[in-house]
């Protein structure tokens, strides 16, 4: 078998036939684990727990029927990576920083999405790096270095789900746990030209996570292949999920807010717009103009609510973020009010977009590449103005990646199954294409 790509169409059906286990899993993601120029894609491993686990995942007595014949789940014996801001019994939660580490010291117990992983049968393979407090989307990170690309130092990775990109990257996880706020999966996984999905905001339970801003907060994952998504969804989806629709349409950015995205994003988005029409969807493209008061909802809202989180810690976090915080706690109520109104019509107007064109299509963020070591200052804003309109619609998208970047394709909320089955088939056409 192939060390690469790992997917889980890959190595699911040689686990299920038993001519692969997980314990051997384990042993490759160990050996690449951290691979890449900081060696911190993981903030907490430890080998001996990783290989207990795949021997409690490989213990777990084999059934009939499910998505692979052997009765077990989809994520059985592959090994996941998770972001650094989700409680695992026995190992400390930094949240990106210090402080938090020796301040929560060890977790005691799992959080609930961890709970989750375990019971599925997944093998936890670390807690990966992520930009401090999850409050940020480049990727860097003063006390543990910034991530950068494995294959390409000069490269962030993007954050604030960092070592999640980077662990599917350098291979030691085939797929990766990340939260999403205003893009932090999204924008990693543009980075890195991998797949990405963030759920629609309310999905699953946060116990044992660390929240940052609770109004946008949801889960996600990075991955490798589109064929993938339906299988990930199960984790953090409802009991009863709506009903399976067919996409018949949907809609691309307009020109006009494509302004300071680069050449070459733009190019791919013409070339998904082709691939999605060759699937036989209608596209049409739509004006976003009035997304451009989006940054002025979303950023208060966001520092507000993280300002809460934090009180009483704001000295012991690095400066750009405290600054962030201090904005937030000087909110009063009425301004606060007037952001809620404001936010509640702005997602009014996003459910009308999905309600005409039934899915969105535009650049996850306007760049390919985030050169490690640059004045980033402007950056956050540059990026979040593509993110944020779909945070703010607390709505479910995933990442197509592309040659140069990726592509964000949004829709309703509550139509993950849907958007997740319609990424597969995606998936299946490019990958019938090589």
């Amino acid at each position: 078998m192939a060390a690469y790509p790992w997917t889980i169409h890959e190595l699911r059906p040689a686990l299920a036939a038993g001519t692969l286990r997980p314990s051997e899993l384990a042993e490759q993601a160990l050996a690449r684990a951290n691979g890449n120029a900081g060696h911190n894609t993981y903030l907490w491993q430890d080998s001996a727990w990783t290989h207990a686990e795949a021997a409690r995942a490989e213990a777990i007595p084999r059934g009939e029927g499910g998505p692979f014949g052997d009765g077990r789940g989809p994520l059985w014996g592959l090994p996941i990576s998770v972001k650094d801001c989700f409680d695992l019994a026995g190992a400390p939660t930094t949240c990106g920083v210090r402080f938090y580490r020796d301040l929560n010291g060890i977790a005691p117990a799992d959080s609930w999405l961890v709970e989750k992983l375990r019971a599925a049968g997944a093998v936890i393979a670390g807690k990966t790096h992520l930009h401090p407090l999850a409050f940020g989307i480049t990727g860097e990170n003063p006390e543990f270095g910034n991530c950068v690309l494995p294959g390409d130092p000069g490269a962030l990775t993007g954050g604030s789900s960092s070592g999640a990109a980077a662990s599917v990257l350098e291979g030691s996880a085939v797929a990766a746990i990340g939260t999403d706020t205003g893009g932090s999966v999204r924008a990693p996984a543009a980075l890195a030209r991998l797949a990405g999905y963030r759920a629609t905001v309310g999905r699953g339970d946060w116990r044992g996570a660390a929240h940052l801003a609770p109004s946008f907060d949801t889960f996600g994952w990075i991955f490798r292949d589109l064929e993938d998504a339906p299988l990930l969804a199960a984790p953090f989806a409802p009991a009863n999920p709506p009903p399976m629709r067919r996409f018949t349409r949907f809609a691309a950015v307009a020109d006009s807010f494509l302004h300071d995205c680069q050449p070459e994003v733009a190019a791919s988005l013409r070339a998904t717009v082709r691939e999605l029409e060759s699937l036989g969807l209608q596209s049409r493209t739509f004006d976003a103009d009035w997304w451009s008061e989006a940054m002025e909802i979303f950023a208060p809202i966001q520092a507000w609510e993280a300002a809460r989180i934090h009180a009483g810690h704001f000295e012991s976090i690095q400066p750009v973020i405290r600054e962030r915080l201090e904005l937030g706690a000087r909110i009063g109520p009425a301004e606060l009010a007037v952001l809620r109104r404001r936010h509640k019509e702005f997602r009014t107007r996003m459910d009308g977009l999905f309600a005409e064109h039934e899915l969105l299509l535009l650049p996850a963020i306007p760049v390919a590449r985030l050169a490690a070591g640059a004045d980033h200052s402007q950056t956050r804003a540059r990026l979040l103005r593509y993110t944020v309109p779909v945070s703010l619609a607390c709505a479910p998208a995933v990442v197509i990646p592309c040659a140069h970047g990726g592509m964000t394709l949004a829709a309703a909320c509550n139509s993950d199954e849907s958007l997740l089955h319609l990424a597969a088939q995606l998936g299946a056409h490019r990958n019938a294409s090589r």
